[in-house]
This record gives C-alpha cells, structure tokens and sequence, in this order.
C-alpha cells in the first residue's frame, strides 16, 4: 500500500485581562493507493468577553470545506452568552448557548445547499499543570430549519510543552457528526492527530 499525508494546524490565543481571542486554520489531505481519503481546510476565529467574574458574551465564526463528504463550503457563526461553571488557576468548565448560522453549500449537483439560523450549545474544559494540559470541547448546532438537520463537533487535545519555547506537542482526536450528509456519505467523522502548536499570551482565570 502507498500513502500519502499532508497536514498542518496554526493556533493562536491571546489572553487580555477581560477576554480572549484565538484564530484557528487548518488542512488536512490524506490518499492512500491514489484514492483521497481526506481533503479538508478549516479557519476560525473566536472572541470571549468577560464582562463579569463568571459570565461572558462570545462571538465565534469558522469556515471551510470538505470534498470528501462532498462540502465544497461550510460557514458556521455564532454568537451568544458563556458561564464559568469552574473558573481557577488550573481548571476552567465553560458552558455557552447562543444563536447560530449555518451555510452548506455542496459538491453533488442536485443537493440543495442549507442556510439556516440555529441555535448553539458548548462545552469547554481545561485543565493545566506544570507539565500539561488537556483541552476537551463539544459543541452542538442544530438548524431551526429542521431541528432534525444538526452538526456535532468535538475535539480532546493532550499538549506537552517543548522545552521552554512557545512551541508544544499536541496529540488528540477530532470527531464531526453531521446528522443529514450527502448520499453515501458517513455520519460520524473521526480524525487521530498530533501537531505541533505555537500559543503566546495564554494563561488561565484567577
């Protein structure tokens, strides 16, 4: 068997004293015996605001496409309120519900494209020490169009600083569960990685 893999993942998060902001892209190509498996780019950005000890208002956008599953575009925005179910040095809970967009535009000809409002369920969890971290995000939009027609993402990182640089290991797994694909195409897709992430301005609540 001959395979071929192409990846990379740039991640940034700045921490100001009331909020934080990160960017995100990514592409990840995969083929195996001249058949591509994965073919996917993502790039998002999210803003949070704190403006209380545990509150806060979040507006967040990612984008990209997927032409294995035959998405030749997706946009996902939402905005709404976050709760510090835990907010300490070493551990952060978020829990966010909000408003959502949602825009699908597909590669088989004869599927319409979606474009909904929705709404938007998330939870984030954190938790650092002097040698590690764990990340562990979930998050559920469901289309007000059809309440049937809704995605699920989650991502689980385990990320080891290298040495005392800005640089650290990440290794994890993806999950996206899309409840309405294209004909032929899986539900649930599942994605082992590990990359390197560059972070600077980071830290936790106090």
């Amino acid at each position: 068997d001959t395979q071929l893999g192409t990846s990379y993942e740039f991640r940034a998060k700045l921490v100001g004293p009331l909020d934080t902001f990160q960017y995100y892209t990514a592409y990840n190509r995969q083929e195996s015996d001249g058949t591509i498996s994965a073919d996917q780019f993502k790039a998002g950005a999210d803003y949070a605001d704190n403006f209380s000890a545990a509150t806060s208002c979040y507006t967040r956008d990612e984008g990209g496409f997927d032409h294995v599953n035959d998405v030749s575009l997706y946009d996902v925005a939402a905005s709404g309120l976050g709760y510090d179910f835990i907010k300490q040095r070493d551990q952060i809970f978020t829990g966010r519900v909000g408003l959502s967009y949602r825009y699908d535009e597909y590669s088989t000809p004869d599927t319409a494209a979606l474009s909904s409002a929705g709404a938007d369920f998330e939870l984030q969890y954190l938790l650092k020490t002097k040698n590690w971290q764990v990340t562990d995000r979930i998050a559920f939009v469901p289309a007000f169009q059809d309440l049937g027609n809704f995605i699920i993402t989650h991502e689980f990182a385990f990320e080891i600083p290298i040495s005392k640089s800005l640089w650290k290991l990440s290794t994890g797994v993806t999950n996206n569960y899309d409840s309405r694909p294209v004909g032929g195409v899986d539900k649930l897709d599942t994605i082992y990685f590990t990359r390197l992430v560059l972070s600077w301005g980071e830290g936790l609540g106090k």
